[in-house]
């Protein structure tokens, strides 16, 4: 909230009951789902050993698509990143994650297709408390490389973090 804050754009707080899922959120805060920021980080491999780490945000509607991310990036893989080190990473539990790189080392990526939208809504690093911000205000602030880097879901079930806290496109 200090960044949004010190920022001077205007946004909107939203309480709300405890969601971590996308589309509950979305339901609670009652906007539509394409209107949802999802921020997902992932890790995209290097080498073998090495890697970086990208904190990608699409439409609530869509999920990240891997395999464009990784010819962004010229990567040799790219996966969900561990659970413990997403959060690290961004200083909150999964599903409440902010769609702004607070950490030196988390890169952001932002899907085109999101910036489409007017207005956005995403969690405020809490899961009972959400954000509704401008879509300029919020590229003016967070300044992310902006790339399509969204797909459609497969299947109605949304791409979330599991239990494993990784997972490997084919």
């Amino acid at each position: 909230m200090k960044l949004l804050d010190s920022s001077g754009k205007p946004y909107r707080t939203i309480a709300h009951a405890a969601a971590g899922v996308t589309e509950t959120a979305s339901r609670l805060r009652g906007h539509r789902l394409e209107d949802a920021a999802k921020s997902i980080i992932v890790r995209a491999g290097i080498t073998r050993k090495a890697g970086r780490y990208l904190l990608t945000v699409v439409s609530g509607d869509r999920q990240v698509d891997l395999e464009r991310v990784r010819e962004l990036t010229n990567a040799r893989d790219v996966g969900f990143a561990r659970k413990d080190i997403a959060e690290g990473l961004a200083g909150s539990v999964s599903g409440s994650f902010v769609p702004f790189s607070l950490h030196p080392d988390l890169e952001l990526i932002v899907d085109r297709g999101l910036l489409e939208r007017e207005e956005i809504y995403f969690n405020a690093a809490r899961l009972d408390r959400s954000v509704a911000l401008a879509s300029a205000d919020y590229l003016a602030i967070a300044r992310p490389l902006v790339a399509d880097i969204a797909c459609r879901p497969k299947n109605s079930t949304s791409a979330e973090f599991t239990s494993s806290g990784r997972s490997r496109f084919p």
